[in-house]
């Protein structure tokens, strides 16, 4: 898709200017190769001067051919250098300026110093003949702060900014320059200029006119002066480092030179100097308070780091404003988020699709559509079905609860939108990862703005070249923002968040309640056990009948009977015996879901040492270790004997299913684990082994009754119940049973086992 830049690109080409605006977006402005005049660079590796500027002979006495190589002790005493080593490991931020006397002639200078690409840089400004004293800046910072706090709105913020600025710099204009987006245009919400100089208050500038590497450098840089238009710029020697063949990167840097692109724009709106000090919401750049000036201007260190400090403030109590509005909206939002969630408590899903759950109280929306599977709900104004479809499908994918929002969808979609005339913006709540979700809708919003340059052509020839002209209220363009809804807020976005949050809440207490119904579908169903008791226990009789009939006709009929009668005989003794088998462990079966539990504290080592009366044989017979816990250290509320027969089936299990080689070990012990279906750990008796353990995808079935893994024969047989009447037994204690990898690619089968009240104690 086009993007915004090329866009623009384009609307120069289509004016017949022969401006490449995209080698101004590509521009690297951090590494130019070169500082502003009036101060001089120096680069430091190792305590020997690897890089300096062009003008080092002209500010500090030493030319840059017979400084780089050297020791900075050529320019700085050892104690101004271990004042300056300490000064750049201190948190002291941009701010950090030390005064130091440097070079053969001892002048004085302010120094400010970081680090990049291993080295350590240091920048010479010449120290005010006249400084004026520190306090100064002080009292006129804390004055302005005072008189910033008393405002109530941003834009009275904003307002009260810009002017105590320009009283503290001097600067002709002073802007407040709000940004749209982050890297949108931006509209000038405040400003205090010179008499003569003609307003720009509520004027649009285009996102053209700061490029997005320069907005990150604002981002880094809470400060950024250009002290003459003019100034023909220090090159830096070497051009490249050594090591890495790439321009020094002076980000950081104070002194850094400025895009010829740039000066030509400041040029081209009459400015000869210029400071800009960057807004921040959450580290990202909510706006600038941008100065200009007629006629060359130097900001002292000190000045500088004064306006540094009150774009911090400044920044501090934008967002504090910000904060208060957003919480009086949250506050309504979540009056009515409580009125929903009672309302939903009994009628979820139906109050979400039918209502009575007024969702455009939560947000405010044109329209709102509810999909939950394969239903859809429309509220508010309606909507055509083709729209509501290709918004489906177009939406991206995201994290069910975590809201996702647009108010221009023909730039956010990947495919694109075609109902901006209807539908311009979209908040959308996932409800589930299965696309259950509710979007809230706006329509477009036509807006008319005043641009101050015309925003379908961004480079027109001017008087001063070719570069974004004209600037001002002169020029005024008014054009119509088309395909955009109203934007969306945090308050939004955080109402809809907990909306998610209560619906969720809800579904865990319907889930909860369901878990109820089906414990006591599950004691209803003991009638339906109590027959398959009495089926099975009559159809023992005749299957009896049968198997002694067929060793009798063997016994009687001796030789006289032919081979192949004889294999068929042998074959009815053999299922008959096997039919016996099944129906024994289905009587066993029916009767665990039967049996009453008088549970009771027992000790797990106890409880292990009981089941080992019957498995212990099993597992000396495999030569298998058994792991005990401790003696007190877990206990479990369980019927004992019920609770022996899950651990003997288990045991019993690990025997058969062990690997064939040494060493084999089985292990019960008490952990926590996650249950299937839960997010929170929970108590767990593990019975874990190294055995030749349960594929993955085959897990789920072998707690299936007669459901078994390995021919009939394989690993000692047996009927494929044991699992089924853990499975029951576990149940029967209200708990949940699963299976989990062990530690060295065996089994480990987790169960639950929650007291219960209503359960016989002894």
């Amino acid at each position: 898709m086009e993007s915004r830049w090329d866009r623009e690109a384009r609307a120069e080409q289509s004016v017949g200017t022969p401006f490449d605006f995209t080698e101004c977006v590509r521009e690297q402005i951090h590494l130019l190769g070169g500082v502003q005049s009036y101060g001089a660079l120096v680069a430091v590796r190792d305590s020997v001067v690897a890089v300096a500027s062009s003008n080092t002979g002209a500010v500090l006495g030493v030319a840059p051919a017979e400084l780089v190589g050297t020791p900075l002790s050529r320019l700085l005493s050892p104690d101004q250098i271990d004042a300056a080593l300490t000064l750049e490991q201190a948190d002291t931020g941009e701010t950090a300026v030390l005064p130091v006397t440097a070079g053969p002639h001892r002048r004085a200078f302010d120094l400010t110093l970081h680090r990049v690409d291993g080295r350590l840089v240091l920048e010479f400004e010449p120290a005010e003949p006249d400084r004026p004293p520190f306090t100064r800046f002080y009292t006129l910072v804390r004055q302005a702060l005072t008189r910033l706090q008393r405002a109530t709105s941003v834009t009275e913020a904003c307002q009260a900014a810009v002017r105590e600025v320009r009283a503290i710099t001097g600067y002709d204009r002073v802007v407040a320059y709000r940004f749209e987006t982050l890297d949108g245009p931006g509209e000038v919400v405040a400003e205090d200029r010179a008499a003569e100089l003609e307003p720009w208050l509520g004027l649009w500038f285009p996102a053209t006119d700061i490029p997005p590497q320069a907005r990150r450098l604002y981002e880094r840089n809470w400060i950024r002066v250009i002290a003459d238009v003019e100034d023909p710029t220090a090159s830096l020697t070497p051009p490249r480092l050594a090591d890495t063949g790439a321009p020094l990167d002076l980000s950081r840097s104070v002194l850094r030179t400025v895009s010829p692109f740039h000066l030509e724009y400041l040029r081209n709106i009459g400015v000869a100097s210029s400071m800009s000090v960057s807004l921040l919401a959450e580290e990202r750049l909510w706006g600038l308070i941008a100065c200009h000036g007629r006629r060359p201007r130097r900001l002292g260190a000190e000045l500088r780091s004064a306006c540094e400090f009150f774009g911090v403030a400044l920044s501090l109590h934008l967002a504090a404003l910000r904060a208060r509005d957003e919480a009086v909206g949250l506050e309504r939002g979540r009056a009515a988020l409580a009125r929903a969630t009672e309302t939903m408590a009994d009628a979820l899903p139906t109050a979400l699709l039918e209502g009575p759950v007024d969702l455009l109280a939560l947000v405010d929306a044109d329209s709102v559509v509810v999909r939950l599977g394969d239903e859809t709900a429309v509220r508010g104004a309606p909507l055509p079905p083709q729209l509501v479809d290709d918004l489906w499908a177009g939406l991206p994918a995201s994290t069910p609860g975590r809201p996702w929002s647009s108010d221009h969808l023909a730039g956010a979609l990947p495919g694109g939108w075609r109902h901006d005339g209807q539908v311009s913006g979209a908040l959308v709540l996932p409800l589930s990862r299965a696309g259950d979700c509710i979007a809230w809708l706006r329509r477009e919003r036509t807006v008319e703005r005043r641009w101050a340059a015309d925003p379908g052509a961004p480079v027109v020839l001017g008087p001063n070249g070719e570069r974004l002209t004209p600037r001002g209220s002169a020029a005024v363009f008014l054009a119509t923002v088309r395909g955009h809804s109203r934007p969306w807020t945090v308050t939004d976005a955080t109402v809809a968040t907990e909306l998610g949050r209560a619906v969720t809440d809800v579904i865990l207490r319907h889930a909860a309640a369901l878990a109820g119904l089906n414990r006591e579908l599950s004691r209803i169903n003991l009638d339906l056990e109590s027959f398959a008791h009495v089926a099975a226990h009559d159809l023992k009789e005749p299957l009896r009948g049968i198997a002694n009939a067929a060793t009798f006709i063997l016994e009687d009929a001796g030789s006289e009977v032919d081979e192949v009668t004889l294999r068929r005989l042998r074959t009815v003794e053999r299922l008959a015996v096997r039919m016996d088998e099944l129906l024994n462990s289905l009587l066993y079966f029916a009767r665990v879901g039967q049996t009453s539990l008088r549970r009771r504290l027992v000790d797990l080592r106890t409880a292990v040492e009981h089941a080992l009366e019957i498995a212990g044989p099993r597992l000396r017979d495999a030569a298998m270790e058994l792991r005990m816990p401790e003696r007190g250290a877990a206990t479990v509320d369980v019927d004992l004997d019920r609770f022996a027969e899950i651990l003997v089936n288990l045991l019993v299990n690990a025997a058969k299913y062990a690997r064939e080689e040494q060493p084999r070990w089985v292990a019960v012990e008490m952990l926590d684990a996650v249950p299937p279906g839960a997010t929170e750990p929970v108590p767990a008796v593990a019975v874990t082994d190294n055995g030749i353990g349960v594929p993955a995808h085959l897990r789920g079935e072998v707690f299936q009754l007669f459901r078994r893994l390995h021919p009939q024969s394989a690993h000692g047989g047996g009927s494929g119940a044991g699992l089924a009447i853990v499975k029951r037994l576990v149940e029967r204690h209200g708990g949940q049973v699963w299976i989990s990898d062990g530690p060295e690619g065996g089994t480990s089968v987790r169960l639950t086992l929650p007291a219960a009240e209503d359960e016989p104690r002894q």
